[in-house]
């Protein structure tokens, strides 16, 4: 099996011993992402045995293994981009909803996905497109697309219609349009609702709306979702998975769902509504140690 390993730069240093040591027994071959392979060398001394280098995204893989946090998980998941790979998540962050595998499963998990115990879900994903192809880097995000006003500026306008019928105008610091898969990330802080990760639906979401009577919306993926932002300093900051980039006012967006999938493996018996008890500490009373 081909195994691509991206990282960050916290880790573990017993974590990433114990995945090199399993990966190497079951005989896999192994593509270590370049800048991560000279972190742990400089940074542990670490060494390993490998079949080549990743430096650019393209390469192949029957498998591309994310240890480090959610944001690791997302710039694997735009590495992979449009290719067939299914991404794991080995978490070495702190909340971990899409990197949900710890050290201590990392032998369970290697054992299930060598025996086949495991299932792949197909996680939508949103695309982004400008008349002019303004949005530098790779247009899709697993999470969210986020319209946020610059630094200290005041209040962006933001003017949205769904498939050609005009829906309101946000006043806000921003506004998220997130993935189901993206519920539990941004959207989530602004109060948006949590939605199981294969749901067929989107969620919009205003930053700091100026009025109260702004809600969460969601919608069906199949949604194509236009948005037009009035600024006073006539740019506004534009995010895809933490990916930013400056528009200028003017600049129409056009959101829809891409035309792939991310495949994310996960074990049998992991499922959402046991990773959303498990981390958002549901049923737990605070009270008691």
């Amino acid at each position: 099996m081909k195994i691509a390993i991206f990282g960050s730069r916290r880790q573990s240093k017993s974590q990433v011993n114990k995945l090199f040591e399993i990966l190497e027994r079951y005989g896999a071959e192994i593509y270590l992402q370049e800048k991560f392979c000279i972190y742990l060398k400089e940074t542990f001394g670490m060494q390993f045995k490998k079949a080549g280098l990743i430096t650019s995204d393209d390469f192949e893989a029957d498998l591309a293994v994310s240890i480090g946090g959610d944001g690791t998980f997302l710039r694997t998941a735009s590495h992979v981009g449009k290719k067939d790979i299914p991404v794991l998540g080995i978490n070495a962050g702190r909340l971990g909803f899409l990197a949900d595998v710890g050290e201590a499963d990392l032998e369970d998990t290697f054992a299930d996905i060598y025996t086949g115990n495991y299932r792949i879900e197909l996680r939508s994903q949103l695309h982004l497109s400008t008349e002019h192809k303004d949005f530098t880097g790779y247009n899709n995000a697993l999470n969210e697309i986020a319209i946020l006003k610059q630094d200290s500026a005041s209040m962006i306008t933001v003017h949205a219609n769904i498939n050609n019928e005009y829906l309101t105008s946000y006043e806000a610091d921003g506004l998220i349009i997130a993935t189901p898969t993206g519920s539990t990330a941004y959207a989530l802080s602004v109060g948006g609702p949590v939605i199981t990760p294969t749901a067929a639906n989107f969620v919009i979401a205003a930053v700091a709306p100026h009025t109260l009577s702004t809600r969460p919306l969601v919608v069906p993926d199949e949604s194509v979702i236009t948005l037009d932002v009035e600024s006073r300093n006539n740019s506004f900051l534009i995010s895809l998975d933490g990916r930013s980039n400056v528009f200028r006012t003017g600049t129409r967006l056009t959101i829809s769902k891409a035309g792939h999938y991310l495949k994310v493996l996960k074990r049998g018996e992991n499922t959402f509504y046991d990773t959303l008890r498990t981390k958002m500490k549901w049923g737990i009373d605070p009270r008691q140690s």
